[in-house]
């Protein structure tokens, strides 16, 4: 038996709090995007999302994804509660098992979290904490073993590193599906809803950034060469997609944006995280600079087919997800990956066709529960708030606090002193 190494038990606990922190991180991208009236409430969709996933992974999640694969489809309930997880027992890699739950439960915390940016603004509370516990264990256990756990697409032979497929393509996929769900927001695409607040973007994108090093170079699972040469492909992906996007703003917009450089910088994170130990620096640049530009272009497509994905989920992390999925295909370098190779190393398209059946796959079963589960809980619970409620703030009706004390009578409740009521906002001064 291998013995523990304790320098890759050190670095997948750090990666696991990198990756802890970009769901804060995302809270204050997404919250920063939003309009003053609904930042409460856009901050609160991820925090609920840290409360309740870590508590269901430890209860079933972790069993479902990890504890072998039945069919290729889902785990076993061997390790329900953690049962037979003990502090000597070792994960694949040597490190503890606990390590390797701690850093798995991260992840399926800010895949679910990355969902609540399309139906910003509009969808109830209530309806979102019922909507995070059935979505992850209907859909991102299942697809987390499909991929990492030896499920049917593991056993295919598509490549994916640190979650391409089981995060950005899965919880894309679902984003939309909930959008459609929910409807437009009042006054959209007519009204100007624009970011209240673009100093907590470029917080929030930093966040991202510096965490997205624990969530790609972490899944190394060890302090070794694989890992650095994630970190780099990493850094360099996501500096080429800033300018990728940049470049766009400056062809369609004649200026580069400050909402422009920091959704480049997301778009690069999202396309290399399937890639980043598969292909090579040069490569990355690639991926980089191809998803920076292409998720530019596709944030347009709301508005050409009329579906409201409130802060364009669907274009950058469906989008961006799906271009790092399938440039494993063109770029993978045996160097690197070991074995497969892409079709301009020669592999021809034998990889590129694996990562397609593999994005594809998710891309169908993640939109179908998801709109499922989102008309369920609309007819039942309500998970669309009411035109009066968004319009007067989400924040007031749903946390009866306001992101900002502008006035002295703003309500903003001290600690079991009921708020006042809210009084009518015009919904086209966004706040």
């Amino acid at each position: 038996m291998p013995e523990l190494s304790a320098g890759d038990t050190a670095w997948v606990l750090t990666s696991a709090a990198l990756v802890l922190l970009m769901t804060p991180g995302l809270a204050f991208f997404y919250g920063g995007m939003v309009r003053a009236k609904a930042v409460l409430n856009m901050l609160m969709m991820s925090f609920l999302c840290l409360a309740i996933v870590p508590v269901i992974w430890v209860l079933w999640g972790y069993s479902l994804a990890f504890d072998g694969s039945n069919g290729g489809l889902i785990g076993g309930l061997g390790k329900v509660g953690l049962d037979g997880v003990g502090v000597d027992s070792m994960a694949a890699a040597p490190i503890p098992e606990f390590a390797f739950v701690a850093f798995q439960a991260v992840f399926a915390i800010i895949t679910v979290a990355l969902i609540s940016g399309a139906v910003a603004e509009r969808a109830t509370f209530r309806g979102w904490a019922l909507f995070v516990p059935l979505w992850v264990t209907i859909v991102y256990f299942p697809v987390a073993n499909w991929v990492w756990g030896g499920g049917w697409i593991f056993e295919l032979g598509a490549l994916d590193f640190a979650g391409g497929t089981v995060v950005h393509i899965n919880a894309g996929a679902a984003g939309f599906a909930l959008a459609l769900v929910l409807g437009k927001r009042v006054g959209w695409p007519k009204q100007p809803m624009r970011p209240h607040n673009l100093p907590f973007v470029l917080l929030g994108a930093g966040l991202l950034w510096f965490g997205w090093f624990g969530f790609n170079a972490g899944s190394a699972l060890g302090a070794n060469g694989l890992a650095s040469a994630a970190f780099v492909n990493t850094l360099v992906a996501t500096a080429a997609a800033v300018l990728g996007w940049l470049l766009v703003d400056v062809v369609k917009q004649k200026h580069s944006t400050t909402l422009g450089a920091a959704s480049g910088a997301i778009a690069g994170l999202v396309a290399i995280t399937p890639a980043c130990a598969f292909v090579s620096p040069i490569g990355a640049i690639v991926i980089g600079v191809v998803a920076g530009a292409v998720c530019a272009l596709c944030v347009g497509l709301k508005y050409r087919f009329g579906y409201d994905d409130s802060l364009d989920v669907v274009a950058v992390h469906l989008v961006g997800g799906v271009v790092g999925t399938l440039m494993i295909g063109l770029l993978a370098s045996a160097d690197f990956t070991g074995g497969p190779e892409g079709l301009f190393y020669g592999g021809g398209v034998d990889l590129l066709w694996r990562q397609a059946v593999a994005a594809a796959a998710v891309i169908v079963f993640s939109f179908v529960v998801a709109y499922a589960l989102g008309k369920v809980i609309d007819r039942t619970l309500g998970f669309r708030v009411s035109e009066e409620e968004e319009v007067d703030g989400i924040d007031l009706n749903s946390h009866l606090e306001t992101g900002y004390e502008l006035t002295s009578t703003s309500a903003g409740p001290t600690r079991g002193v009921p708020a006042p009521a809210p009084a009518r906002v015009d919904s086209t001064q966004g706040a």
